[in-house]
């Protein structure tokens, strides 16, 4: 089953989900790095040169150093699979993002295999997996 385990922490996942996003989309660090466990892992097999980084304070550092490379981007997010189990929850999501890069426009769709942990009644990433399905890059505007 794609959606198992209380309502509740399925909503309060998906708003994780939400939240990542939406500070993503305002390239708030602040606010991005909260919703990681302070033990989190983040893995991104498809870019070597960032690789795996461990700990919350190593990944808002390799995130904002990261996002000076996606100016004004528009990023997306929505789960394909929440499977709660107590205090920890596997989900699948799927992404869409928009910046420009120069006279290039980038798409890039990807996903991402977690794992998430309650601690202390709030949900939070404990692992995040990334790879690319699509990417599109077509002059800026197109």
């Amino acid at each position: 089953m794609p959606f198992t385990g209380p309502a509740e922490d399925r909503l309060a996942i998906r708003e994780l989900l939400e939240t990542y996003a939406d500070a993503v989309t305002r390239c708030h660090a602040d606010d991005w790095a909260a919703t990681w466990a302070e033990d989190a892992e983040w893995s991104l097999p498809d870019y070597p040169e960032l690789g795996t980084t461990k700990g919350r304070a190593a990944i808002k550092a390799m995130w904002i150093e990261a996002m000076k490379n996606y100016p004004g981007i528009m990023f997306e997010a929505w789960p394909g699979s929440i499977e709660v189990t107590g205090d920890t929850a596997t989900m699948r999501s799927y992404t869409a993002e928009v910046y420009d890069q120069g006279d290039v426009t980038m798409r890039d769709r990807g996903v991402y295999e977690d794992t998430c942990v309650k601690i202390d009644g709030r949900w939070l990433f404990k692992t995040r997996s990334f790879r690319n399905i699509h990417r599109q890059h077509a002059p800026k505007g197109i």
